[in-house]
């Protein structure tokens, strides 16, 4: 009967856990279906952070709706320019572009640390000064390299994988201490799949790349 209560008060963070977990099933597969479910565990977790105070986190979320749409259109269409883009041929039809996973390029891991830094600093003085956020420092953390990761993601870039074994340690303690259980949970899943993600994603990395 208590279980009962708790989950019929705690729904909509339930379903939100559960639906991050198919997402990240999804990108270790890197099924394309991923973006339209992290569209949808993007919405429950607007309404799951505002409840909790976790206004970076929350703000985060708007973000991923729009990266998921990129990524939706990057994964679809291919990347143009670039080592992420390889022509694969199919019988009987054209050649059609394939967003392929790559290695992160210095200038690229350069601006995305500058970017990380920007973003942290610039969160963690608005945390902490126009808001009543009780842990602005790893909150605007949090969100700064989820940020990074996210992009990282949408360009099927395989370090990313390493930035969200980071995310979901920190996550985890920090929702831990704001009472958000499932979320607790499922940020210890996310950790776990992140190490098989790593392992996947790296045995689909062409060999002409590997030491990029």
């Amino acid at each position: 009967m208590v279980v009962t209560n708790w989950l019929s008060g705690n729904y909509i963070e339930v379903f939100g856990a559960l639906a991050g977990i198919i997402y990240v099933f999804l990108e270790i597969r890197q099924n394309i279906w991923l973006w339209p479910v992290g569209i949808i565990t993007s919405g429950v977790y607007i309404w799951v952070f505002f409840h909790g105070k976790l206004y970076a986190d929350m703000s985060l979320q708007v973000y991923y709706l729009v990266i998921s749409v990129l990524g939706w259109y990057w994964w679809l269409k291919g990347a143009v320019g670039d080592l992420s883009e390889a022509k694969i041929p199919q019988q009987g039809k054209e050649e059609k572009k394939e967003l392929q996973v790559t290695r992160l390029k210095l200038r690229t891991g350069i601006i995305l640390a500058i970017v990380f830094v920007f973003l942290y600093a610039v969160m963690w003085f608005i945390l902490s000064n126009l808001t009543d956020s009780p842990v602005p420092a790893w909150d605007s953390f949090l969100t700064s390299l989820s940020i990074v990761a996210t992009w990282m993601l949408a360009r099927k870039i395989y370090e990313h994988w390493l930035l969200w074994i980071v995310v979901n340690f920190v996550a985890g303690v920090l929702f831990f201490t704001r009472g958000l259980y499932p979320t607790v949970i499922l940020y210890m899943v996310y950790g776990i799949m992140s190490f098989i993600g790593l392992a996947a994603w790296k045995a689909t990395i062409r060999d002409d790349i590997r030491s990029l």
